[in-house]
């Protein structure tokens, strides 16, 4: 509950918790720092909660757990006209998150210029799960290499006596590189693993029933991811696509759903999706499609790239197609 707070030109190194924390503030100004975090494997870089006009920039952050994380404890608060520029982030889980509290919400947040590298979990995770409203936000020119997932955005229903709001993100300008084994296996201190073998995640866009994650805008993403999958991990037939489950109520993660039926992007319970200038490729094979599409509404599709694996590479189930280019029509052969 401060006002007016600059922090600039430190380096700070092994709290006891979470390198920064603020709750409650405003007019909060990050500058040139260099944390290293990971004296625990719970050690948070920053943690920005409920506050409001912050910029965070020019920062290096090695953290054991999230790097970035934006979180709402307080509802009828939220964080709001949030500026991240310019970071170098390392992480052991997220490197840039929203949540896993959500309280409040996070609104008209701007994030740009960030490279991410040796990162367990998302370099992008977007959550709302305890009621709250994320809205207005704005990713653009992010570079994470050796990263577990790429993009991670959830609506869920964890806490709160009415699910919570995802709507209007743009994100572009985005190239990551997922590998195939664990990319922080050379941490000193690492977090959780995933407790279940499993074949690479793809970026996952979900809500629940009911509630679907509304205006989503990706443009210029270029994803490399490892390929590998084997049937004899966990296959789900494009048949049985419904067994996927909800886990409406379930602590959000990239791994949460198990075993997922697309390599590239797993898309549930959405309206008004826009993918411009999609390039996906495979390191190896992948036996499944790169895009499943379960239940969305209002799906624009141009200049998809697709590597040409001779099999049908978009699946459309419960969904409502209404803009798709000759270009994704030529992709799929069944729409």
């Amino acid at each position: 509950e401060c006002n007016q707070i600059k922090v600039s030109d430190l380096k700070i190194k092994n709290g006891a918790c979470w390198g920064l924390s603020f709750e409650l503030c405003s007019y909060l100004s990050i500058n040139n720092i260099s944390l290293t975090n990971r004296a625990y494997w719970n050690n948070d870089g920053m943690d920005i909660t409920d506050c409001r006009n912050v910029g965070i920039t020019n920062c290096n952050i090695n953290s054991g757990d999230d790097g970035i994380c934006l979180k709402s404890y307080y509802p009828g608060y939220c964080n709001d006209s949030i500026y991240i520029a310019n970071c170098t982030i390392r992480s052991s889980a997220s490197a840039i998150k929203f949540g896993t509290a959500s309280y409040g919400g996070f609104k008209n947040v701007t994030i740009e210029h960030i490279k991410i590298f040796d990162t367990f979990r998302s370099a992008i995770a977007l959550e709302s799960v305890d009621g709250g409203t994320i809205e207005n936000i704005n990713i653009r020119n992010i570079d994470a290499v050796n990263t577990g997932n790429a993009l991670f955005i959830r609506l869920g229903h964890r806490d709160g006596t009415t699910p919570g709001v995802v709507r209007n993100i743009h994100i572009k300008d985005v190239k990551v590189q997922v590998p195939f084994g664990r990319p922080d296996i050379n941490y000193d201190m690492r977090g959780p693993e995933v407790d279940f073998f499993h074949n690479p995640f793809p970026s996952s866009i979900t809500g629940i029933p009911g509630h679907q994650i509304k205006n989503l805008v990706l443009e210029n993403i270029e994803i490399v991811y490892p390929g590998r999958a084997s049937k004899g991990m966990a296959y789900i037939p494009l048949n049985r696509l419904e067994q996927v489950p909800e886990k409406e109520k379930k602590y959000p993660e990239f791994s949460m759903f198990g075993e997922l039926p697309a390599w590239g992007f797993y898309v549930r319970h959405a309206n008004g999706l826009s993918f411009k200038n999609i390039k996906l490729t495979l390191a190896k094979a992948d036996f499944r499609p790169a895009f499943i599409f379960d239940d969305v509404e209002h799906l624009k599709m141009e200049q998809v790239k697709l590597p040409d694996a001779g099999k049908q590479q978009i699946i459309l189930y419960k969904t409502k197609n209404e803009q798709l280019d000759d270009n994704t029509k030529s992709v799929s052969k069944n729409l």
